[in-house]
């Protein structure tokens, strides 16, 4: 048992277990233990932990932390971390893991604990696939609640789109079961302010008719960048919007397991995802294979199951801070501004990656059930993902050269850090701002939940 009297009181109520900082068993030994985080940039350091087992275990723990005062907050796989919950209570809902696939309705109901490589493998074997993040690592709940910006987004837009269906513990301790028809508002609410108005302890959303795709990624070397970057900024004006990519300049360690090409060299990633016929892809892709010749290039039809050979994000856990803005536009003058601070060239630049993402097609469109999920008139995403020990300058630097370019608006998703979150600018749609407000106000008056990019309830005066 736990030595806090207060945790071992709440143990008596849970399915799941509850630890405290004084527990000497710790993650090694107590395999109900949360498991460290992806993203260690930020070290949580609550009063108590609950590795909930169920929604019920939620509940008890949010009621808990409720009449005692204790801020709340949520987390499954530890990779957006934003501010460290010291002092409150952090839920865990790792354990909760369950995935149901309806495939003639086309729906996946997912547990708050799962992460997309489970979704990804269900829903294949029925031939869809859900809109994953570019990490199948990465948690679904937390993911999706942050709107969702995947390898497919301009083909069917944000995964939040596809959300019909959640059940969340807010900060009463109440369970609600939010739809288009019940409670309408919180459904609009919780699909963009990630974990502001409660802890989601499950989630139902649609999934979409794709079971192979051509992707993969093409990687060309550094020295190359000002005309694949300036080739691919022209080249995305003409894309149907089956074709979803991304570039990145990429600084990779000259270490296993990166492939002989890539170790120790400084290159550009060209990330590819098109639902569209093989041939047709082959054909878009054409003038940036005729730019030079690549270190290595990975696109072919694929099954969905290999979705995260678009990105190939890291696999194993990476401190790191992320920065982001959202873009009106990239013209050349635009990609000029990034080279130089971030190009190869650069050889003192401390960032382990700067991506500009291709959006517009179905992610620059309104879905049919609104929600608080805005950017929709960005056009490209800007992030930089910087080591722990950065000071934010070089990121904060380009962000400043970016404001002509600049919606105002970071994207809150790619917003990871303590850095970053104190440098970020705006993560929502002004006009989304006092109804978000208003919301925070009727379901967390006290800013329980707060952890995390706030939203200040209205008429209070900060907590």
């Amino acid at each position: 048992m736990p030595a806090h009297p207060l945790a071992r009181q709440l143990a008596r109520h849970l399915r799941g277990a509850v630890f405290d900082p004084g527990d000497a068993r710790g993650a090694a030994a107590e395999p109900a233990a949360p498991p460290a985080p992806f993203n260690g940039v930020a070290r949580h350091e609550p009063e108590l932990t609950v590795a909930a087992a169920d929604r019920d275990d939620v509940r008890t723990a949010v009621a808990h932390a409720a009449e005692r005062g204790l801020p709340v907050a949520v987390r499954a796989t530890g990779h957006g971390i934003t501010r460290p919950a010291d002092g409150g209570l952090l839920v865990s809902t790792h354990r909760m893991t369950r995935v149901t696939v309806d495939p003639e309705r086309r729906t996946a109901t997912v547990g708050a604990g799962v992460r997309w490589e489970q979704v990804i493998r269900a829903a294949w074997a029925h031939g869809l696939a859900p809109l994953n993040g570019s990490s199948p690592q990465v948690g679904v709940v937390g993911y999706t609640l942050g709107g969702g910006l995947g390898p497919l987004a301009r083909r069917f837009g944000y995964a939040a789109d596809l959300v019909t269906r959640l059940e969340v513990v807010t900060a009463d301790g109440d369970l609600r079961r939010v739809c288009p028809r019940g409670e309408p508002d919180l459904y609009w609410g919780l699909r963009g302010s990630k974990d502001n108005l409660g802890v989601v302890t499950e989630m139902e959303f649609g999934l979409v008719p794709v079971d192979r795709f051509y992707g993969g990624g093409i990687f060309f070397p550094g020295w190359a960048a000002a005309e694949v970057t300036h080739t691919w900024r022209e080249w995305t004006a003409t894309l149907p919007e089956t074709m979803t990519t991304s570039l990145a300049l990429v600084r990779f360690p000259d270490t296993p397991p990166f492939p002989e090409p890539l170790r120790g060299a400084h290159v550009l990633h060209l990330r590819v995802a098109h639902t569209g016929p093989v041939a047709e892809g082959e054909a878009l892709l054409a003038p940036l294979r005729a730019v030079t010749a690549p270190l290595l290039d990975t696109v072919t039809e694929r099954p969905y199951l290999e979705i995260a050979r678009v990105h190939d994000d890291p696999v194993e856990p990476l401190d790191h801070h992320a920065h982001s803005v959202m873009l009106r536009g990239l013209d050349a003058a635009a990609v000029d501004q990034v080279l130089t601070l971030v190009g190869p060239e650069v050889s003192q630049c401390p960032a382990y990656m700067l991506e500009l993402r291709h959006l517009g097609g179905a992610a620059g469109r309104s879905p049919e059930a609104p929600s608080a999920v805005g950017n929709r008139d960005a056009v490209f995403s800007l992030m930089i993902i910087s080591p722990p020990e950065s000071t934010g300058s070089y990121a904060d630097a380009l962000m400043k050269r970016m404001v002509p370019w600049s919606t105002g608006r970071s994207y809150v998703n790619f917003l990871t850090g303590p850095l970053a979150v104190a440098a970020a600018p705006a993560v929502h749609d002004p006009a989304d701002v006092p109804r978000l407000a208003a919301l925070k106000r009727r379901f967390d008056p006290d800013n329980m939940f707060r952890f995390n990019h706030n939203v200040t309830p209205s008429g209070a005066r900060g907590v």
